[in-house]
C-alpha cells in the first residue's frame, strides 16, 4: 500500500488540513515515542546505575505541552472534542443548530484571545531570557507554540462551526 492511500484511507480531511492533521499527529506520535524513550533510559538509569537523565522532568513538561497542543487543533475541526447533547432531545433542530453555532463563536473568541495573551507571554518570557532550571532551555518558544497552537485551533473551530451550520442546507438542497 503506498503512503498516499494509506493516508487517503485513515483521513478523513481534505487539501492542505489533510496534511496539516497528519503533520501534528506524526509530530505528537514521535514526541510521545521519544518521551516512552526517556522515561525508559531515566528508569534504567536511576534503578540500574544510580544515576537518572538530567533534566528528564523538564523533558517530560515539554514533551507533553508539545504532544496535547498538537493534538488539539485536530480535534477540533474534526469536531471530536467531548459534547454534551443530554437536551438536544427537548429542543428542536434549529435550537440546537443555533446553540452549535453559538458555541463555537465563544470557543473561536476564547482560542484566539488566549492565543494572543500566551504570545504576550512568550514575548515577555523571550525578553526576560527565562529558561528551564536544569537544562537551560529558553521557555519562550515552548510558549509561542501553545499560542500558535490555540490559534490554529481556533480557525479549526470556526470551520467546523461554519461546517456544521451549512451542513444540513447543502443536504437539503441535494435531496
Amino acid at each position: 500500500m503506498h503512503f498516499s492511500t494509506w493516508l487517503h484511507s485513515h483521513y478523513k480531511e481534505k487539501g492542505p488540513v489533510l496534511w496539516l492533521a497528519f503533520a501534528l499527529e506524526a509530530l505528537a506520535a514521535l514526541v510521545l515515542v521519544l518521551l516512552m524513550l526517556l522515561t525508559c533510559a531515566d528508569v534504567v538509569g536511576r534503578y540500574f546505575f544510580s544515576n537518572a537523565v538530567d533534566g528528564a522532568v523538564e523533558m517530560t513538561e515539554i514533551a507533553i505541552a508539545v504532544i496535547v497542543f498538537a493534538e488539539i487543533p485536530v480535534i477540533t475541526w474534526r469536531g471530536t472534542h467531548v459534547v454534551v447533547d443530554i437536551m438536544d432531545n427537548f429542543f428542536g433542530q434549529a435550537w440546537v443548530k443555533l446553540l452549535e453555532s453559538l458555541s463555537a463563536v465563544v470557543i473561536t473568541a476564547s482560542l484566539y484571545f488566549l492565543g494572543e495573551r500566551i504570545f504576550v507571554e512568550a514575548a515577555r518570557s523571550l525578553r526576560r531570557n527565562e529558561v528551564t532550571e536544569h537544562l537551560q532551555l529558553p521557555i519562550g518558544y515552548v510558549i509561542q507554540y501553545i499560542g500558535v497552537m490555540c490559534w490554529i485551533a481556533a480557525a479549526g473551530t470556526l470551520t467546523w462551526g461554519i461546517y456544521r451550520l451549512f451542513r444540513g442546507r447543502a443536504a437539503a438542497v441535494t435531496a
